[in-house]
């Protein structure tokens, strides 16, 4: 009999006696034990702040997303062994393909958020703030990685995507985890902790797992903490009300399972694609993870004149989709994760059915392949209707969490909008519509009681990811039932873990604080030009000043024949009135073009390349007879990994070109992105 360890204090270790026993969903056999009583709590969470967040705050944003990217790479290799442990939770190939990959698949993405950060420890948020009349007080915003742990209460639908989901947000923000998944599915989740602890990718401390029920394990948490806690709405209130939270002014985010809608469009009717692809995903929402999604479809809200149709059509894709141990050929709907969860959804099932009526299903008589049903963890799907559900209110407060949906009817799409806030509150929600203005009014009439709104139709859904799969670049949560709460969501996900703070104080000591150029600050002449430099040599704030160029009509002129840009402000002078221009004036684009003219060193030297032009702005007219000049500033560097053995050893380095007339204000402002090669290319 296998049992299943906790990680904790840089050690795998059993917890004291049996909390709970665990049971292979197909089969009802027992596969071990867990328990997690003994271990202590207050050192775990000291240990992670100590060991792992002192690590990964030393990171820069470019170590951390590298260090994920290598963490994907690495679980990919031994994906297959996750398959064969997922198969024993009564997941079906597809399913373990959700639950394994897609968690994979968060690490890959949240890695490559780190072009969106800079290379540095922390991240400097949105732009500077002007404190003074003459500029010489400024504010600004830097967001540090908070200095404790984020505890992962997770549900037991998706041991590995729960995991990796959260954990991946918070090592990129540079803040070390303990996660509890669900007790009854751990053992999968410590499958895959043991390969990530045995890599040594991530630094000791960084990741800690318990795999018993974790009684006390918010009884140490403290101000620098942050919690997630995914799984029903009633016990995750519980733990958001507990008096340390409060008392400590924890940072907790509650992701509760909902009462999720879909709705057919009016314009869906009969026969058009959008009309099948609508049952088609109802059906999947109802039979993928056996129900058991907080992202489940629990309402199918459909035109009135279309109930029966859509009723009919669900009916018969449920009653062709077999039932049984995953392995078999041919099932397409595994059991339920425990005979617990078997008894939970049969008590929702009873109570759902006191008003309303069962029209496809039976609890209790159901064909299963390759199983027992009676052994296994197995439950038939269950289509309810509800043909008044304005005053026949149980499906929009009681959630089975199973294969479990119900069917009702609206006469205008004001009505649909208000049946799916009836859920008061959802993760998601869809609309398949082949009319836009249909899914308009859908969307803007329903966002406010939901996170997430799929637009389902013929165009986009070959690609479409569907109406129960949340993405790490979008938030997932919701509001009201749905918890309140909001995780991945990308950048914004990230950003969580971090604290924000206001700095105010000269723009060159901003400059050295934020490793970004502040306007104000000092601008030490480069010598020599920075063109000349390689990256490590280059400092934030070097300046070249180039020599200057006095415009004419002939520079217009040549400039309009050769990018074919002839619009009238440049070329007539005679069109200007009514305008704010006094006379033709200079392409924006030809200010910029002269610009680089005068600030590129031409000969070959460590630039590599120019690949790309930010936030160009043309703040002033210039017209015939001005002077320019530039004043061209390292603003910000970025380093970069090589790819291969062979690649170059290089970074990023963004310049602010700043190009002003002859009064000295300035005409132009851009930012260019410049790849620069490094001294040492063994690097």
């Amino acid at each position: 009999m296998q049992r299943f360890q906790n990680y904790a204090l840089g050690q795998w270790i059993d917890g004291d006696g049996v909390e709970t026993n665990v049971y292979n969903a197909n089969t009802g056999e027992k596969i071990g034990e867990v328990s997690s009583a003994g271990l202590d709590f207050e050192a775990m969470l000291a240990y992670g702040r100590e060991n792992g967040g002192r690590k990964l705050r030393k990171m820069t944003f470019q170590e951390r997303g590298r260090m994920l990217k290598a963490l994907a790479m690495h679980l990919l290799t031994l994906k297959e062994k996750y398959y064969q442990v997922s198969a024993w939770t009564g997941a079906t190939k597809v399913d373990s393909w959700i639950d394994i990959e897609g968690g994979i698949g968060n690490l890959f993405a949240n890695a490559s958020l780190r072009r969106q950060f800079p290379d540095l420890p922390y991240y400097v948020d949105g732009v500077a703030a002007p404190l003074s009349k003459n500029g010489t007080f400024i504010g600004h915003h830097i967001m540090v990685p908070k200095e404790g742990v984020a505890v992962h209460i997770n549900a037991f639908n998706f041991p590995v995507w729960g995991m990796l989901e959260k954990i991946a947000v918070n090592l990129m923000a540079g803040v070390p985890a303990i996660v509890k998944p669900s007790e009854y599915t751990s053992f999968l989740t410590e499958v895959v902790v043991k390969d990530i602890i045995a890599s040594k990718i991530l630094p000791e401390g960084s990741l800690q797992l318990v795999v018993g029920l974790g009684r006390g394990i918010l009884d140490h948490v403290t101000t620098e903490d942050v919690v997630t806690f995914t799984g029903s709405a009633h016990t995750g209130k519980i733990l958001k009300g507990l008096p340390r939270i409060s008392e400590e002014s924890v940072m907790f985010n509650l992701e509760a399972d909902s009462l999720n809608a879909s709705i057919l469009g009016e314009k869906a009717v009969l026969g058009t694609e959008e009309f099948d692809l609508f049952i088609k995903e109802t059906v999947k929402e109802i039979t993928i993870k056996a129900g058991q999604k907080c992202t489940a479809v629990r309402r199918i809200i459909v035109p009135e004149n279309l109930i029966d149709e859509v009723e009919k059509a669900i009916a018969a894709r449920l009653a062709s989709t077999k039932i049984g141990d995953p392995s078999v050929e041919g099932v397409r709907m595994g059991p339920l994760a425990t005979r617990t969860q078997v008894d939970r959804v049969r008590e929702s099932v009873e109570r759902l059915a006191k008003s309303q009526e069962i029209v496809y299903g039976n609890m209790d008589d159901f064909e299963v392949l390759g199983a027992d049903r009676n052994v296994g963890a197995f439950f038939s799907p269950i289509l309810f209707r509800n043909n008044d559900p304005f005053n026949k209110t149980d499906c929009h407060d009681i959630e089975a969490f199973g294969p479990v949906s119900t069917v009702m009817p609206y006469r205008t799409l004001e009505e649909a909008i208000l049946l799916a806030k009836m859920g008061k509150g959802s993760l998601v929600s869809s609309i398949v519509t082949p009319c836009d203005k249909e899914a308009t009014e859908y969307v803007i009439g329903a966002a406010s009681m939901h996170g997430r709104i799929l637009v389902l139709n013929k165009e986009c859904a070959k690609e479409s990811t569907g109406h129960g799969s949340p993405m790490p670049l979008l938030t997932h949560g919701g509001p009201g039932r749905a918890g309140g709460g909001e995780e991945m969501g990308g950048k914004r996900g990230v950003l969580h873990y971090l604290q924000r703070t206001a700095i105010q104080g000269h723009p060159t000591t901003i400059t050295k604080i934020t490793q970004q150029f502040q306007v104000g600050a000092a601008m030490p002449e480069a010598n020599p030009h920075v063109f000349r430099q390689h990256f490590e040599e280059l400092m934030i704030g070097d300046t070249v000043f180039t020599h200057k160029h006095t415009v004419s009509d002939a520079d217009i002129v040549n400039f309009a024949n050769v990018s074919g840009d002839n619009f009238y402000a440049h070329m007539d002078a005679t069109s200007l009135e009514g305008t704010i221009f006094e006379k033709r004036v200079a392409h924006g684009y030809f200010v910029l073009s002269k610009a680089a003219g005068l600030f590129v060193d031409p000969k070959k030297g460590p630039v590599l390349l120019n690949y790309g032009l930010d936030e160009a702005r043309f703040t002033k007219p210039v017209y015939p007879g001005a002077t320019l000049g530039v004043r061209f500033t390292v603003k910000e560097k970025i380093d970069q990994e090589k790819r291969s053995e062979d690649d170059i050893a290089k970074g990023i380095v963004k310049f602010l070109v700043d190009v002003y007339d002859e009064t000295g204000e300035t005409v132009a402002l851009a930012t260019i992105l410049t790849m620069v090669r490094k001294l040492d290319q063994s690097n």
